[in-house]
């Protein structure tokens, strides 16, 4: 078998501005209703469910049924993964009027990467602790027994993320920040806490992230990182 790799039907499953969407907006790890994919791209339920089935045959979306409802998810994180690193070579999309710019800078500031903390959020956690002595390495990310310490100490399940069936810890490339985010079960461990904790929120439309006040606190106390100027 050829050592090749055939990009042709990812990249034509790719090709329209609405399928585009579609996984932009799915790259949180949610499961969204074809009608709100419809609404959010503006194209109509019967574009929108051809559209969806191609990105269904090139294996980038599952689809489950609920009575007539059919909901739509990205295929795992191992396409999100590659999305976000295409991210890094595609022009970003452009914004147009106050609603978009806003979505645009909450998902600069914050967001989930499937199942990670993602943006400046995420980026700038993952310095901070190799920095810290929490993470060794940087293309190839370590969680250290320091680490394991402090992140266990703000109530991240690190155990399970330790053992759990895939990597612990993986460097995933920020299309926004151009630099790379924690991922791995330890990245999905942290996110998982983040919400639980309060410390973000998902907004209300689209994937972008809330950073509350708790939020900003932890981090500018713990890690000193600000946060105050951006995604209010």
């Amino acid at each position: 078998m050829s050592r090749d790799r055939d990009f042709t039907a990812v990249g034509r499953a790719l090709s329209t501005p609405a399928r585009s969407m579609f996984v932009n907006l799915l790259m949180d790890g949610t499961h969204r209703p074809a009608g709100e994919l419809a609404r959010a791209a503006g194209v109509s339920a019967s574009t929108a469910s051809e559209h969806l089935g191609v990105l269904v045959d090139a294996g980038l979306l599952t689809c489950r049924t609920n009575g007539r409802h059919r909901y739509y998810a990205l295929a795992g994180g191992d396409v999100a993964t590659a999305l976000e690193s295409l991210g890094m070579l595609a022009d970003a999309a452009p914004v147009s009027g106050y609603r978009r710019s806003r979505q645009a800078e909450y998902l600069a500031t914050a967001r989930f990467c499937y199942d990670h903390l993602a943006g400046r959020l995420g980026t700038r956690l993952t310095d901070a602790w190799v920095r810290s002595g929490w993470l060794a390495g940087r293309d190839e990310l370590t969680l250290t027994d320091a680490g394991a310490a402090g992140l266990a100490e703000i109530g991240v399940d690190v155990d399970g993320a330790v053992t759990a069936r895939r990597a612990t810890t993986r460097a995933c490339p920020d299309w926004t920040e151009r630099r790379p985010h924690l991922a791995g079960a330890l990245g999905s461990a942290v996110g998982t806490r983040f919400l639980d904790a309060g410390w973000v929120t998902r907004h209300r439309s689209g994937r972008g992230l809330d950073v509350t006040e708790a939020g900003r606190t932890l981090v500018r106390e713990r890690w000193g990182i600000d946060l105050s100027a951006v995604g209010r």
